[in-house]
């Protein structure tokens, strides 16, 4: 309660997502699409489709997609009173879509060579909130993304044999004894 005895006004932000956070947490790279296709209106399922498409260095593809998250998460900030250039605080764990997400695109943009875009939405992300572009850079790192190969994932091994066509060169299997 504020000093004249009413609620605090909410800050602007973006809806907390809690299914998609949890369909993003057991997805693998192959199935991200398929978390888009299931939350099509969700900026974080884009925002992550952004990040992998920039972590595979596909800047066109990476600069489509956070284009959508941007958009999406635009759409949703004003309904909730924001204004362009008004803060939107990391500190917000749903609002760190949008940010994100303007981020990917201003990367996308700087490897696509579109400098005029690129200066914009540095201003844009910072503006929404100074802090973001140094935690984007410390927490998301395109390692994140990589796929973790468990050993049920790997593909069992055949026995090879390698022939030179020299007889003499070739390898002799010894029995335990240590004889041919």
């Amino acid at each position: 309660m504020t000093a004249d005895e009413t609620a605090p006004e909410r800050e602007t932000g973006l809806v907390d997502e809690p299914e998609v956070r949890e369909a993003l947490a057991t997805a693998d790279r192959a199935s991200l699409a398929a978390v888009v296709t299931e939350h099509p209106s969700s900026p974080l399922a884009w925002a992550e489709l952004a990040d992998l498409a920039d972590s595979e260095g596909n800047s066109i593809a990476s600069f489509a997609y956070a284009t959508v998250a941007v958009d999406l998460a635009e759409e949703q900030l004003a309904a909730s009173g924001w204004q362009p250039g008004a803060a939107v605080p990391w500190s917000d764990e749903p609002n760190r879509a949008y940010l994100r997400a303007l981020d990917a695109k201003r990367r996308a943009a700087a490897h696509l060579g579109l400098d005029a875009q690129v200066e914009r939405l540095a201003g844009e992300l910072s503006s929404a909130d100074a802090e973001a572009p140094g935690r984007i850079a410390s927490e998301f790192t395109p390692t994140q993304v990589i796929t973790i190969v468990t050993p049920d994932l790997l593909v069992e091994q055949a026995a090879a044999t390698a022939n030179t066509g020299d007889q003499v060169a070739e390898p002799v299997a010894l029995d335990a004894a240590g004889e041919d």
